[in-house]
């Protein structure tokens, strides 16, 4: 996150393929962040808390009342914001969406918009595991503890049909119709959505227009030439104002207010018509 922190992650190992996009151990060293922000995350964090707790808040600045020690986290459609005293430090697994149903079962829902204590969304087991990582020596060890733990609890089997219908999602990056998915699949578009968000923890629609900002974002960080207006189109959006509506809902800032925060440098970028 940080210059000024120890950052280590570690790919998924072969044995997490699908279910785990990343873990990392994060240890800062003095200088903590300020107002950090992840615009509409697509992973689905499980967090070990190991120094002073993140102050944590969805769509709003964080305080005091919003430190969150060792915790889980559903998908949360709008911005997230982090700040820390300097003293942070923790081990985090990233579930994809299957992932955290293969883990969590028929909790993800709970955890949508949410962050929740490991003790509360594990139990004794979620207690554990903090003790053991807090008591490993070495990122290394801690890793290690992290994903036998992960593999232990992975039993659960997402539904072939919520399987195809967000791998559908994912290769279009969001540019397709809910309605064509569940015909291929065989069901009407309401069962679909009820079945995708029991087992994803928000409806296809909602996944499919983060998958479609985060399109825009990364176009806009490799190929701004066009402008927003061909960034708009290019990521599937019906316009211009469209992808500035997205905008404010997942990152809580206009496109060019986005753009300057993130130096992009493509200078159409930065022009009024992307707020």
């Amino acid at each position: 996150m940080d210059a000024t922190a120890d950052i280590i992650r570690r790919s998924a190992s072969p044995r997490l393929a699908r279910l785990v996009s990343s873990i990392s151990f994060y240890r800062e060293r003095g200088l903590g962040l300020a107002a950090f922000r992840h615009a509409a995350p697509l992973a689905l964090p499980l967090l070990v808390n190991l120094g002073t707790p993140f102050r944590i808040a969805l769509g709003q600045q964080p305080d005091a009342a919003d430190a969150r020690p060792s915790f889980a986290a559903g998908l949360f459609p709008g911005p997230v914001l982090i700040e820390s005293d300097g003293r942070a430090e923790c081990v985090q697994v990233d579930f994809t969406p299957l992932g955290a149903y293969r883990f969590f079962g028929g909790a993800v829902p709970d955890l949508t918009a949410r962050m929740v204590g490991l003790d509360d969304i594990l139990g004794r087991d979620g207690e554990n595991l903090r003790a053991r990582v807090a008591e490993a020596v070495g990122w290394l060890r801690r890793f290690e503890i992290v994903e036998d733990f992960v593999l232990r609890r992975a039993v659960h089997e997402p539904s072939p049909a919520v399987a195809f219908a967000l791998e559908t999602l994912l290769g279009r990056a969001g540019a397709i119709r809910i309605a064509d998915i569940a015909s291929d699949i065989g069901w009407s578009r309401k069962h679909l959505t009820r079945r995708f968000h029991n087992e994803i923890g928000v409806p296809p629609k909602t996944l499919a227009r983060m998958l479609r900002f985060h399109r825009a974002c990364a176009l806009a960080r490799t190929n701004g030439a066009g402008g927003w207006a061909t960034i708009a189109a290019d990521a599937g959006y019906a316009d211009q104002a469209h992808l500035a509506r997205d905008f404010r809902i997942f990152s809580g800032e206009t496109p060019t207010g986005w753009a300057a925060r993130l130096d992009v440098v493509d200078p159409r970028l930065m022009r009024d018509g992307g707020g």
